[in-house]
């Protein structure tokens, strides 16, 4: 058996379908109740028997009869009108002109970059080029000596060179005593030099006003030939030259007018421009 609740939403579904029905029926009522066909006249519209006994109506005539216009009867029932849907989306206009260009947008983010492609078809040779210049060789070489002894005093001496051996392009000077670097680049230098019986021997090899390397004989019975060597990177117009002690202490050079026994030598390695 069906409980209330049930019965009770089975009489709403019942009276939903019959709501249902009559609005679907009602346009065709409304649409066969104007045909004409008089099958159904209302109950106060219906003549009585006494009509026709007083004499007032004397015989039945058709109400739809030509000569004489059909009663209008008012209908218990609303009339409806049935009214013209119009699609308006199919009365479409003419195109309209152009509009202007809207503002660039903002800029987006970078997408990830795509593989990579293959290779392209290789192309056609070139034309020969003009011809470069000759490859370009620097040199720079000196040496020099002294004939004469140099005794300190109370100051720096400078050592002046009576000798000129080799001196290309004119690099070293022989009235200063000092090389010129004219070409950049790294550059070897040797000294020799013959001590004093019973004296010092100090000398220094300079790079400008800087003391770059030291020639020392301690004093001595006997004279020996004492060397230096060394390396230095130059830059244009750098000095090196020879510098001898100032007189705190007994410091000579020996060597006499007929021999050469100090010399001062270098050469360019590798010029800064090679690379």
């Amino acid at each position: 058996m069906f409980g209330p609740a049930k019965i009770k939403m089975l009489v709403s579904s019942l009276v939903l379908l019959m709501v249902v029905f009559a609005k679907w029926v009602e346009p065709y009522i409304a649409q066969y109740r104007d045909v004409g066909q008089d099958t159904y006249e209302p109950r106060e519209n219906q003549r009585s028997p006494e009509y026709y006994r007083d004499g007032s109506g004397t015989e039945c005539r058709r109400c739809c009869d030509p000569a004489e216009e059909a009663p209008q009867y008012a209908s218990p029932y609303p009339q409806y009108n049935i009214v013209p849907q119009i699609n308006i989306t199919i009365l479409k206009g003419e195109k309209g002109d152009t509009g202007e260009r809207g503002p660039y947008g903002k800029m987006g983010k970078f997408g990830q970059s795509g593989p990579r492609g293959p290779h392209g078809v290789k192309g056609n040779k070139g034309s020969i080029g003009a011809p470069g210049e000759p490859c370009k060789s620097y040199y720079a070489a000196f040496s020099v000596g002294r004939k004469k002894a140099l005794h300190s005093n109370d100051y720096y001496q400078t050592m002046i060179f009576d000798t000129e051996f080799v001196n290309l392009y004119g690099h070293f000077n022989m009235f200063t005593g000092k090389f010129f670097c004219y070409v950049p680049g790294i550059y070897f230098f040797s000294l020799n030099a013959h001590s004093w019986n019973q004296k010092e021997t100090y000398l220094h090899l300079m790079k400008n006003e800087q003391e770059m390397a030291i020639l020392y004989a301690q004093p001595s019975d006997r004279s020996i030939m004492q060397s230096q060597s060394l390396m230095l990177e130059l830059e244009r117009d750098d000095q090196v030259w020879i510098r001898l002690y100032k007189g705190e202490r007994e410091n000579a050079v020996f060597s006499d007018d007929f021999d050469t026994y100090i010399t001062f030598s270098g050469y360019l390695i590798k010029a800064k421009s090679e690379g």
